[in-house]
């Protein structure tokens, strides 16, 4: 199932690159996150501004198939505001004692609820193009983060002359052949932050790829946590094995 999520993602980004285009080389914004290095970690308030963006833009076309509601406790939700989010979506189970199936609200084992019940309709409200999965839309491509931020900022209605957008398509400088089927779908101000924070543009933008990059990688910090102590261990025992080997040789007579 992740192998079939990162065809998609990966043939999604691929894009559609014009004659023109085919060996231009598209320099992305290079952003400092908060996880980058073998020290770095995940910034919690910053995951929860991104949740926020995508349950509020997002969701309505992108799925996070591979993510449960139960996972958000990684972010410092409790359990009882874990159940009151996702208890906003319904979902269908069964069958009942009767083979029928029903509809229930969402419990927090329940995966992400997808935006739309299968392909089909998804492509059907969005002029035939497929909003691909999010769940690992970060790892989906090299320098993932950063492309997936300059993919929100990248947007102008400013075309350059030499490029002829073909129909129903978008202008995006940091896309491959600068066409995109996707709409715009960040403009600053979209939502109003639950801390605070103010909305620009590039505040939503880093809040919802640190989301996605946390979603595609959530034991990201427990594997390096773990390097580390691995590291320490094979330190520690290195310096062991030299004071062993001195005191075994010490007496020894040459």
């Amino acid at each position: 199932m992740r192998m079939k999520v990162l065809v998609i993602a990966a043939a999604f980004l691929a894009g559609i690159s014009t004659a023109h285009a085919a060996g231009e080389k598209i320099e992305l914004p290079d952003v400092e996150w908060s996880w980058e290095g073998p020290f770095g970690t995940f910034d919690k308030a910053q995951l929860q501004r991104g949740l926020q963006v995508y349950t509020e833009v997002c969701a309505t076309c992108h799925s996070l198939n591979l993510l449960a509601y139960r996972d958000l406790a990684a972010l410092g939700y409790g359990e009882e505001e874990i159940k009151a989010y996702a208890a906003n979506y319904e979902v269908e189970d069964g069958p009942d004692d009767a083979g029928e199936m029903f509809t229930r609200v969402a419990i927090p084992s329940d995966r992400f609820l997808p935006p739309f019940p299968n392909e089909n309709a998804a492509r059907a409200s969005n002029n035939g193009a497929y909003p691909p999965d999010l769940s690992l839309m970060t790892k989906a491509r090299k320098n993932g983060a950063n492309y997936l931020y300059a993919m929100m900022i990248g947007y102008s209605d400013e075309i350059p002359e030499d490029v002829a957008l073909m129909e129903g398509m978008n202008y995006q400088k940091y896309f491959a052949g600068h066409q995109i089927a996707m709409p715009q779908p960040l403009y600053g101000d979209d939502i109003e932050y639950a801390d605070g924070t103010e909305a620009t543009l590039e505040q939503e933008a880093r809040d919802v790829t640190a989301f996605l990059a946390w979603a595609a990688e959530p034991e990201l910090e427990d594997r390096k946590s773990m390097g580390i102590k691995v590291l320490l261990f094979l330190g520690v025992l290195f310096v062991m094995v030299i004071a062993v080997k001195k005191a075994v040789w010490r007496n020894v007579k040459h």
